[in-house]
């Protein structure tokens, strides 16, 4: 939270003194690499959690992430948060318990019957076809007013940029650093009428590689 802050606080400051913000480069030095990555329609599932009388409703995404880089072996730690319009931030996995990853496995085990959750111990992403992975993503219920929604997913990639934020100053005068990482944004509408949240879908509206 306090890094979601700080970047906020950044990205407030630089629209105040007219800054732009980089783009991630198109054409990456060495030693930098970038995933190969595919991601599923976001859907929705109810799930009655052991306990609780009334069920809950989850989100998530199904990422395919393939290492076609030139390097045999990449480490693998992804972080994902959902942005509304409605300026809520849910990070992914908070507050999901394994009973909802089990449903959503057992829904799509025909098409990724090899699907892992978040929480995988396994963090080195070999090269190659034959080692890609299958990982969901999921969220709790968001905002219901929301009218768009942001997914960033970071750790596809490590290319970062170090920039002097604007205005806050260290002990020694010197502008501090905000270190940005290049970032998957995928933009989806939500126009359903939140009295038929059950019916309600998401609806692409643009991706982008961001750096943030």
């Amino acid at each position: 939270m306090k890094h979601i802050v700080y970047v906020l606080g950044f990205i407030l400051a630089t629209a105040v003194s007219g800054f732009t913000a980089p783009k991630p480069a198109v054409v990456q030095r060495n030693g930098q690499w970038t995933l190969d990555v595919r991601y599923s329609q976001p859907l929705q599932m109810t799930v009655r959690l052991a306990g609780q009388q009334q069920p809950k409703r989850f989100w998530y995404t199904i990422l395919t992430l393939t290492n076609n880089t030139v390097q045999e072996e990449i480490p693998l730690y992804l972080e994902c948060q959902l942005v509304t319009d409605t300026f809520k931030t849910l990070p992914a996995g908070k507050d999901v318990r394994k009973e909802v990853f089990d449903q959503i496995k057992l829904k799509h085990q025909g098409r990724y019957p090899f699907l892992e959750s978040m929480d995988f111990r396994d963090n080195r992403m070999r090269k190659g076809d034959d080692n890609r992975r299958d990982i969901v993503i999921i969220w709790p219920e968001f905002d219901p007013a929301a009218k768009r929604v942001n997914l960033f997913i970071a750790g596809l990639s490590n290319e970062t940029i170090a920039l002097d934020h604007p205005i806050q100053k260290d002990a020694d005068g010197k502008p501090t650093k905000v270190y940005l990482q290049k970032t998957l944004q995928l933009v989806y509408a939500n126009s359903t009428d939140p009295a038929l949240r059950n019916q309600a879908g998401l609806t692409p509206v643009k991706q982008d590689w961001v750096m943030r």
